[in-house]
């Protein structure tokens, strides 16, 4: 046999076959073997390193979604109890009002910025400030299940001011906005007794609360205008059974509600006469100014 070639035998199911092979051939076939393996090597560990790295991210990944929503639990946290403490100051505020009158520290607006001149007032601007100020029935009437004022709490059975009436109403009865406004909050107020609460605020630097819901219908953030349904009565919170716990507030003071309840056209004097705690006089100048502006406005557009 010469020394530069050798025979290659494969042998399968059909029988045994015998190749005669150039040295050279044998090289290079041998170089090619070994080359494979190498790439075979270098890709297992290529792959395991790689695997390794994807784990580690995968892992870092994790962290920091397991971070992020640790933070994102304590920024709620946080804000509900901002909330809960802002709604207990605003209270506090109504205690000291409510007290100051009685012991008359504060008396009523007796002075000529504090008159109301109702013979300057037109039925255009009036519906214009019930259109905006809280007014009417945010629900349909059937009765007050709790005043206004200090009362003993249904729930707690102690003492306790009550910073807006409860007006009767069964389970998810639909619940009309009582002026137009933005929405401030429309979630469950956790730890403040609500349960869902919504919370509107309205021109003039009036808002109202509507606590207690069933279910909620709006958003933060949406514009609703006046008789808009933004959700439905219910008993969540610290409450008694199904009723609508409805509040007006003024620059941060709870007002009674019922003085708005009863606001309407026919009734539109007696509101002034009722609420001592609202500077009325100048606010209707700034409605007066408003609606002469849109009047101007549409003035300009028809001549246009």
């Amino acid at each position: 046999m010469n020394k530069n070639r050798f025979i290659l035998t494969i042998t399968d199911v059909r029988g045994t076959k015998s190749y005669n092979l150039h040295q050279a051939m044998k090289k290079v076939f041998l170089n090619f073997l070994g080359f494979i393996l190498v790439l075979l090597i270098l890709g297992s560990l290529t792959i395991g390193s790689t695997n390794r790295e994807l784990n580690r991210i995968n892992e870092k990944t994790s962290k920091i979604k397991n971070e992020y929503l640790a933070l994102e639990k304590d920024n709620k946290i946080l804000s509900d109890n901002i909330s809960i403490k802002e709604r207990e100051l605003d209270e506090l505020n109504g205690k000291i009002e409510n007290i100051e009158e009685i012991i008359g520290l504060k008396s009523d607006e007796t002075t000529y910025e504090g008159r109301v001149d109702l013979a300057t007032i037109t039925s255009a601007q009036k519906q214009f400030m019930l259109q905006n100020i809280p007014s009417g029935y945010p629900v349909i009437y059937s009765g007050i299940t709790g005043k206004f004022g200090n009362r003993m709490h249904p729930v707690l059975k102690r003492k306790a001011f009550h910073p807006g009436i409860d007006l009767r109403a069964k389970m998810n009865t639909p619940l009309k906005v009582t002026a137009d406004g933005i929405v401030e909050y429309a979630a469950y107020s956790k730890g403040s007794g609500y349960g869902n609460l919504i919370i509107i605020h309205h021109a003039f630097g009036f808002k109202t609360y509507y606590g207690h819901l069933n279910k909620v219908t709006t958003k933060a953030g949406n514009a609703v205008r006046k008789g808009d349904i933004i959700g439905y009565t219910g008993n969540t919170g610290l409450s008694s059974g199904p009723h609508l716990h409805y509040e007006v507030r003024h620059i941060q003071k709870p007002l009674n509600p019922i003085n708005f309840l009863k606001w309407n056209m026919v009734h539109y004097d007696k509101i002034f006469k009722r609420e001592k705690r609202v500077k009325w006089q100048s606010l209707i100048k700034l409605a007066q100014h408003q609606t002469m502006l849109k009047v101007q406005q549409s003035s300009l557009s028809v001549q246009k």
